[in-house]
């Protein structure tokens, strides 16, 4: 027993898998506005070029995304949901966002959040779902791996028709769940045809140009070029064990 749970554990941990067919829905569940499009926001696009129906789902209201301090909190979280909006008409022609609206940096882990991915798998029928790795080592950010774990739970509760019961949703069992900045990469979705797509979205988080992407302005076209070319950099460095040339990684989990 233990010599074949040892090479299960090998071959599970060397199995790598690419391009996954195009979902008919994807859910992508982001802790903060701009989360899902560092995730996962070539994939996306690159789904929704062939019909995928795309939906995001944030979980925070992003008030403590700024290091200046004149912002109103109330300004703040208005600005960051429109930037989100705007971002991601970027990644597909019909968005849909929606936000939960927990205050930053103090999203719990617990039944209700759970639940409510839950059902929102259940509403939109999300085949493929995303989102963030809680398992990520010494990840630091409380939002990102209560964001995770949440997720993690909500599958379970979305599939299981004993959950819930106060739903009007049928319980529904998606078919992937793909973890960004996962501690074990595993897949990878080829996207070097919506690099630009994603970059796009990325700008469109403006309160976050200096907090998260390192660009003083807008107008700044020297660091906004070398943003770019970090994201450039980072999806070729992700495709690298993958033999493909720019990529988003991702944990798989396909037996739910």
């Amino acid at each position: 027993m233990t010599k074949n749970l040892a090479t299960y554990l090998k071959d599970q941990s060397t199995a790598l898998t690419t391009n996954l067919d195009p979902p008919k829905v994807a859910l992508a569940v982001g802790a903060h506005p701009d989360d899902i499009e560092f995730g996962c926001g070539g994939t996306l696009a690159k789904w929704a070029s062939t019909g995928t129906k795309i939906f995001h789902l944030i979980l925070t209201d992003g008030s403590k995304g700024s290091w200046e301090g004149a912002t109103s909190e109330e300004n703040l979280i208005a600005l960051r949901e429109s930037e989100a909006t705007q971002a991601a008409a970027h990644i597909s022609s019909s968005p849909s966002v929606t936000f939960l609206r927990y205050v930053d940096g103090e999203l719990p882990h617990n039944l209700l959040v759970a639940s409510q991915i839950a059902d929102h798998i259940r509403m939109v029928k999300a085949d493929a779902v995303l989102g963030h790795d809680p398992w990520k080592m010494y990840r630091l950010h409380p939002d990102h791996r209560s964001a995770g774990f949440n997720l993690t739970d909500a599958i379970v509760i979305a599939r299981d028709p004993l959950f819930l019961k106060g739903s009007k949703h049928t319980h529904f069992r998606p078919n992937h769940l793909l973890l960004w900045e996962a501690q074990e990469e595993d897949h990878a979705e080829e996207i070097s045809d919506f690099l630009g797509k994603k970059i796009s979205a990325l700008l469109e988080h403006r309160s976050q140009l200096s907090t998260s992407m390192g660009v003083d302005s807008p107008s700044n076209t020297d660091q906004v070029h070398g943003f770019r070319s970090q994201i450039v950099e980072s999806a070729s460095t992700a495709a690298e064990s993958f033999s493909l040339q720019h990529a988003e990684a991702f944990k798989r989990i396909s037996d739910l």
